[in-house]
């Protein structure tokens, strides 16, 4: 595997999320609620379709050979994925946007740095899965292409570019700079080519465990996904625009899966 392409597959959904944070500088005011909840939607669709078809299905085909029992690495790895963020969000001090209640446990942090840790815990999971599906793919798995995994970046790229939007803007409507807001909005997706890093350094010793690694990054984002996106899109009013942005977002990403991979 070329190291560019390496690189560039890592760094991508990162710079989806600082294209939609630099939104701070061309938008005023607070952003429509009909727009954020059709970009929630959207992102959750990405990351339910991401989870199926380039994290859940190869962890399946992975071990075909093992009949009706291929089934159990991935369920296995879903569960783990769904329990390590249930606890990473009980241990951790953030704020979602919408809310001033703070959840996980008390602390004497900024509303300001609770929200971008509440972003940070969102895109953990999509550093992982984009790290897992490099490895598979140099590993040489033929479940898993170097165009499946640039397909999984390029995919999580384009929903971070709302999710970059919907943090920087709200933090400049608090009373921080658009500059500020821009650089706290991109460094909440920094958490993502570290998170992916890791697990392609880890991937040469935790080969034989790939299957559950796919799985495990797939729980870790349907987690997001049930946890906070779509109950944050479906609140009040304008809940239809996500339903909308779901549709779109999911298709989106399963056609690029498909074609690319």
């Amino acid at each position: 595997m070329e190291m560019t392409i390496l690189i560039a597959g890592l760094l991508i959904p990162l710079a989806g999320t600082m294209l939609g944070a630099s939104f701070v500088f061309l938008m005023r005011g607070e952003m429509p609620s009909y727009v954020q909840k059709s970009l929630l939607g959207f992102a959750s669709g990405v990351m339910v379709a991401a989870s199926v078809w380039s994290l859940l299905i190869p962890s399946m085909e992975m071990v075909e050979n093992q009949g009706r029992w291929s089934v159990f690495p991935a369920a296995i790895g879903f569960l783990l994925g769904m329990g390590f963020l249930l606890v990473l969000d009980r241990l951790t001090p953030h704020l979602h946007l919408g809310t001033d209640k703070p959840e996980g446990p008390r602390s004497h942090l900024s509303r300001t740095a609770m929200l971008a840790l509440a972003v940070t815990l969102h895109n953990l999971p999509e550093g992982m899965a984009v790290g897992v599906v490099f490895a598979g793919a140099e590993s040489g798995t033929a479940t898993l292409s170097l165009a499946g995994a640039l397909a999984v970046s390029l995919g999580i790229a384009i929903q971070n570019v709302p999710e970059g939007a919907i943090i920087s803007m709200p933090m400049h409507t608090a009373g921080n700079s658009r500059l500020r807001s821009f650089i706290l909005g991109s460094l909440s997706g920094a958490v993502e080519p570290i998170g992916a890093l890791a697990v392609l350094l880890l991937s040469s010793f935790l080969l034989p465990a790939l299957p559950y690694m796919l799985s495990f990054a797939a729980g870790a984002m349907i987690y997001v996904v049930v946890e906070e996106l779509i109950p944050e899109a479906s609140a009040g009013r304008h809940s239809n625009h996500s339903t909308i942005g779901f549709a779109i977002g999911f298709v989106l990403m399963m056609v690029l899966d498909v074609v690319m991979g």
